[in-house]
């Protein structure tokens, strides 16, 4: 068993679609339209265009905004995604405007940073534990 697709709910998916590609260097691996304004839209990385699909979800269930609105009063991400260096890729988002809630913090075995995804998440960018 492996995990092929998850997803983080999105206020917008056209401004999701343009944070997670033009920012964070995701590429579009799905867009299908499927009801009014809404699309089966997922993203991978480049680095694994078969790896685990990132569904940018709208987030029009009523269920959704109390969830994400106490995970960010909480600090808690929604999701998490490994980079090489927490550092270098907290640097090269701040120089986009990316705005971070938690700068590098060093753990000793894993860095860790967490920024807004201007979508309505938390996100946070980690090195993978040696």
């Amino acid at each position: 068993m492996k995990i092929h697709l998850t997803s983080v709910f999105v206020d917008d998916q056209v401004k999701a679609l343009a944070f997670y590609t033009e920012i964070l260097g995701f590429v579009t691996k799905h867009d299908v339209p499927i009801a009014g304004t809404d699309r089966w839209l997922t993203v991978v990385s480049p680095d694994e265009l078969g790896g685990t699909e990132l569904l940018l979800e709208p987030a029009g269930h009523p269920a959704v905004k109390p969830y994400r609105d106490m995970l960010a009063k909480d600090g808690i991400p929604l999701a998490q995604f490994a980079v090489d260096d927490v550092q270098a890729e907290y640097e090269r988002l701040r120089d986009l405007g990316v705005h971070f809630t938690q700068e590098p913090l060093d753990m000793g075995t894993i860095s860790t940073a967490v920024f807004d995804d201007t979508c309505g998440n938390l996100i946070q960018i980690a090195t993978k534990p040696q």
